[in-house]
C-alpha cells in the first residue's frame, strides 16, 4: 500500500513522470528490476529547520531539504532553490532528474537537489545571507567536493553560492571552492557559467535543425520565459543572426513577425525587471505565445506549460525544453501525433550541469580556463551527447521519441555503472 501511495504522489508531481520513463527504459532494455529500484527512490533525504535572525530582531524558522538521489557515477550534484513552493516531493523528483541528466551528458556526478521554503523577495540581503549560511551550517556535514556539490537554482545565484562556500570554509577551517559551483569568478567560479544552460540549448536546437534538414536561418523562434535561461537563449539566437519573433515573462509577451530587437528588449528588462512597457512589438498574452505560428518553440519558464488543453493548438514543428518538465505526457502524445519533434529537458537544458562540472574540475586543478575554452568544451560535449542519444534511439528505441532515447541512454549508462560496482 505504501508503494502504491508513493507512485500516485509521483505521478501527480509535475516531474514525477520521469519515474514512468525510467520503468519503461528498464523494461525495454531488459535490465534487472533492481536498476529501477535503485533509481525509484533517493539514497538519502534530509529535512532541516534553519533558525534565522530577522532584521526586526526576532527569529524565524525556515524548512530546508537536501536529497541525495544516487551516486553510482560520482558525487551528488544539484542545485539549491529558495522558493515558497519547495516540498520534499518536488526536491526528490528534481534530484532524480539530475541523476539522469548527469548520466546522459557524460559527467562523473550523481543526482542531488536542495531547497528552502521561503519567499526570497521578502528577505533583505542580510536575511538572505543568514539563511544561506544557516543552510550550510545545518547540512555541511553531508557536503564536500568528493561527496555532494550544490549549485544555484531557482532564486539562488552566484552571491548565495559565495556565502555558502565561505560558510563551508569556516566549518572546514579552509576555503574549499570545489564544494559548490556557480560561484562568482573572483572566488573560484568559471567563466561562461551564467549562460551555459542557454548556450547548451542553442547547440541542441541547432543540431536538431540540421538533423531534420530544416534551415535555421528561416526559423521563426518563440521563447516562453525571459529570465536567466530564456533571456540568454534569446540573446544567443539573436547574436547568431536568427529571428526571435516572440518572447514573454510574467507580465505578458511581445510578438513581431520580422523578429524582435532582443538586445534592446533585454536592456529594458534589466532596467525595469519586466518586458511590460517595451514598445518593440505587438502585445500578446503568455497563453497566446504558445500557440503562435512558429517553427521552434522553446519553453524556458515553468513546468506544465504544454498540456492537453493547449497542445492541439501548438503549431511549432520543434519543441525544445529549456525548462524542467514543461510538457505533460498527454501534450507530448498530441504533439507527436501531428509530427512535432520534441527535444526533452534532460538533454536540452543540461548545459548548466556541464558548466558546473567544468567549474569543479578547474577548482580541483587550481587552473582556470578562458571563455573560449569553456564554450568550446561545452559545444563539443553537448553535440556529442545529442548525437549519441539520437543514435541510441535509432538502434534501441525505434527512433520515434527523443525523450525515450534520452531516458534509455541515461538508464543504460547508470545500469552499466551499477553492474561494474557490484550493485546488481
Amino acid at each position: 500500500m505504501e508503494k502504491d501511495q508513493l507512485a500516485v504522489k509521483k505521478k501527480e508531481n509535475s516531474f514525477g513522470v520521469a519515474d514512468q520513463w525510467i520503468r519503461r527504459s528498464v523494461e525495454r532494455l531488459r535490465l534487472s528490476s533492481v536498476v529501477y529500484e535503485h533509481l525509484n527512490r533517493p539514497m538519502r533525504s534530509v529535512e532541516i529547520s534553519i533558525p534565522v535572525k530577522m532584521d526586526h530582531g526576532g527569529v524565524e524558522l525556515f524548512r530546508g531539504y537536501r536529497v541525495q538521489h544516487n551516486n553510482v557515477l560520482g558525487p551528488f550534484k544539484g542545485g539549491i532553490r529558495f522558493h515558497p513552493a519547495v516540498t520534499a516531493e518536488s526536491v526528490t523528483a528534481l534530484s532524480q532528474l539530475m541523476t539522469l541528466k548527469c548520466a546522459l551528458i557524460g559527467v562523473p556526478f550523481g543526482g542531488g537537489k536542495g531547497g528552502v521554503v521561503c519567499d526570497p523577495h521578502k528577505l533583505s540581503l542580510l536575511e538572505k545571507e543568514r539563511l544561506s549560511r544557516g543552510y550550510i551550517r545545518s547540512l555541511g556535514f553531508l557536503l564536500g567536493p568528493d561527496v555532494d556539490i550544490p549549485a544555484p537554482d531557482l532564486f539562488t545565484d552566484a552571491q548565495v553560492m559565495a556565502w555558502m562556500a565561505d560558510e563551508y570554509g569556516q566549518l572546514a577551517r579552509q576555503y574549499t571552492p570545489g564544494v559548490l559551483t556557480g560561484k562568482p569568478v573572483e572566488v573560484g567560479g568559471s567563466l561562461g557559467r551564467r549562460e551555459a544552460t542557454s548556450r547548451g540549448c542553442f547547440y541542441v536546437t541547432r543540431e536538431t535543425a540540421k538533423l531534420y534538414n530544416f534551415p535555421l536561418e528561416e526559423a521563426r523562434i518563440v521563447i516562453q520565459g525571459c529570465g536567466n535561461v530564456g533571456g540568454q537563449v534569446a540573446r544567443i539566437f539573436h547574436k547568431q543572426g536568427y529571428r526571435v519573433t516572440a518572447i514573454c515573462d510574467i507580465s505578458g509577451g511581445l510578438y513581431h513577425p520580422d523578429g524582435l530587437d532582443i538586445p534592446a528588449l533585454l536592456e529594458h528588462v534589466r532596467k525595469t525587471g519586466l518586458i511590460e512597457g517595451f514598445s518593440g512589438g505587438e502585445k500578446i498574452s503568455s497563453e497566446e505565445l504558445l500557440t503562435l505560428d512558429c517553427d521552434i518553440l522553446i519553453p524556458a519558464a515553468l513546468e506544465n506549460q504544454l498540456t492537453a488543453a493547449n497542445a492541439a493548438e501548438i503549431k511549432a514543428r520543434f519543441v525544445v525544453e529549456a525548462a524542467n518538465g514543461p510538457t505533460t505526457p498527454r501534450a507530448e502524445q498530441i504533439l507527436g501525433e501531428r509530427g512535432a519533434v520534441l527535444v526533452p529537458d534532460i538533454l536540452a537544458n543540461s548545459g548548466g550541469v556541464l558548466a558546473s562540472y567544468f567549474e569543479w574540475v578547474q577548482n580541483r586543478q587550481g587552473y582556470y580556463w578562458d571563455l573560449e575554452q569553456v564554450n568550446r568544451r561545452l559545444e563539443k560535449m553537448m553535440v556529442e551527447a545529442f548525437h549519441a542519444v539520437y543514435q541510441f534511439g535509432r538502434e534501441k528505441c525505434g527512433g520515434d521519441s527523443i525523450r525515450e532515447a534520452a531516458y534509455g541512454f541515461a538508464v543504460q549508462r547508470l545500469a552499466e555503472a551499477m553492474r561494474y560496482r557490484g550493485w546488481l
